[in-house]
């Protein structure tokens, strides 16, 4: 029997044929904490973002959710949302997580983006670097705005026209998201869209 990864209450689940055969994915979390979870849903455009995919809205559940994750390092929890991460991602498109500066990964002891990946079975590929540390939510509009580009192509990488998609934790300006879009249209991409897990409302 599993235990829910944020309450630690055992979580019974139905036998059947496909979890034996390993086709079907275990339930991370019980029903009451995923209750507590608020449905997005967002499906939208906006200039440079050819389509733009948000999961669920910023709830006090999804900050201690986030907090216990990136802050408190329970790299468990990354597969949380992995079913909902899957589903979505199916396709052929090349995904690109947002990356961690070095200086902040050491600090967190590990990319946050690329571990919700990799729990859900995601191939990605690292196209981006980041050109410092700046924390978006800090700025004001007229600051984001002025700002330089926040990544990089890779040295030696090479974009291919086709549709990429973004993956990044949270929506909060979309300033990060058109930052990294840029780049790679300027680079070639023929469409880039972004999914993230979570839309902060400001």
């Amino acid at each position: 029997m599993n235990s829910c990864l944020l309450c630690e209450t055992p979580i019974a689940e139905k036998p059947s044929w496909k979890a034996l055969l390993a086709l079907e994915q275990q339930t991370e979390i019980c029903q009451d904490c995923s209750k507590k979870f608020q449905r997005a849903d967002i499906k939208e455009e906006e200039p440079f973002l050819d389509r733009l995919t948000s999961l669920y809205k910023y709830n006090e559940a999804m900050r201690e959710y986030l907090h216990q994750f990136k802050f408190l390092q329970d790299v468990a929890l990354a597969s949380v949302f992995a079913n909902e991460l899957r589903t979505l991602l199916k396709g052929n498109a090349t995904i690109v997580p947002i990356p961690m500066h070095p200086e902040k990964k050491i600090v967190r002891t590990f990319a946050h983006v690329d571990e919700l990946l990799k729990s859900a079975g995601i191939p990605f590929t690292h196209l981006l670097e980041k050109t410092g540390t700046d924390v978006m939510g800090e700025k004001s509009k007229a600051e984001r705005l002025a700002m330089a580009p926040l990544f990089t192509l890779k040295p030696g990488t090479t974009v291919q026209p086709g549709t990429y998609i973004v993956i990044d934790d949270i929506y909060t300006t979309g300033t990060t998201l058109r930052h990294a879009a840029t780049v790679l249209k300027e680079a070639g991409a023929t469409r880039v869209e972004t999914v993230t897990l979570i839309r902060a409302e400001r």
